[in-house]
């Protein structure tokens, strides 16, 4: 097993691996240049290129939130036309069964 180093030495070390790494300066006007590429990212991506708007809905339906409410969304409109259609077939066999019994002969 390695012996525990003593805290002189691990002082020692420290130092040089802070000596060995040399301090990060960021360039003039960073922070502004990144801001300024932030909101061209978002303008070309808004923009309203006639091909662009199935990316615009790509991203939105990548986010987890949104994409659970579009798919509620569809499960909801999905059963609503079902119920309509229902509702419609329903109705339809109610007539001809009334009308069968109304009148028989009529329509055979």
């Amino acid at each position: 097993m390695k012996e525990p180093m003593s805290s002189s030495e691990e002082t020692k070390l420290h130092g040089l691996l802070r000596d060995a790494r040399p301090p990060a300066e960021l360039p003039p006007r960073f922070q502004e240049n990144v801001w300024r590429r932030v909101e061209q990212a978002e303008s070309s991506i808004t923009a309203a290129d006639p091909g662009n708007w199935l990316n615009v809905v790509a991203g939105w339906l990548v986010r987890p939130r949104l994409a659970f409410a579009v798919a509620t969304m569809l499960v909801l409109v999905g059963i609503g036309l079902g119920w309509n259609s229902g509702v419609q077939q329903a109705q339809a066999d109610a007539q001809a069964r009334y009308v069968a019994a109304v009148a028989p002969n009529v329509l055979h």
